[in-house]
């Protein structure tokens, strides 16, 4: 029953994978525009933070839109095709789950966020308030 029920879960992904990427691609929010200033600010602050997540994880594209809509450059890393990613999120957060958003804070110290919700809502509380040019 287990090589079933993992045969069902893999051919299920497969047939989803498209309609994931084609979502990520095409059902991006438009990205909000700063100055150029406020801008440089918050690229500056996004060299901190690193998103560990798969392209077609359906939560994980509810994080990079909510990163597109804000404009955030943040460096992602595939942990299902990245050996390496995998291995420095178990390492880092102590579980392969994403999406997993690493922030490194002054001090040396690495917070490891799971849940695409919490992710969402500690962008939007930091960045969403940079000013937006109308």
């Amino acid at each position: 029953m287990k090589i079933v029920m993992r045969y069902f879960f893999k051919t299920l992904r497969l047939v989803l994978a498209p309609v994931m990427i084609a979502r990520d691609r095409f059902g991006r929010p438009e990205p909000i525009t700063r100055s150029p200033q406020a801008q440089a600010e918050v690229d500056r602050a996004c060299q901190t933070l690193t998103l560990y997540q798969f392209r077609t994880c359906p939560f994980c594209v509810k994080v990079r839109h909510e990163m597109h809509r804000l404009a955030l450059p943040i460096a992602l890393r595939d942990t299902q095709h990245d050996d390496a990613a995998r291995q420095a999120l178990k390492a880092g957060g102590g579980r392969v789950k994403v999406p997993c958003l690493a922030i490194e804070r002054e001090d040396g110290q690495t917070e490891w966020m799971y849940e695409s919700d919490a992710i969402k809502g500690y962008l939007q509380k930091r960045f969403e308030s940079q000013p937006a040019v109308a």
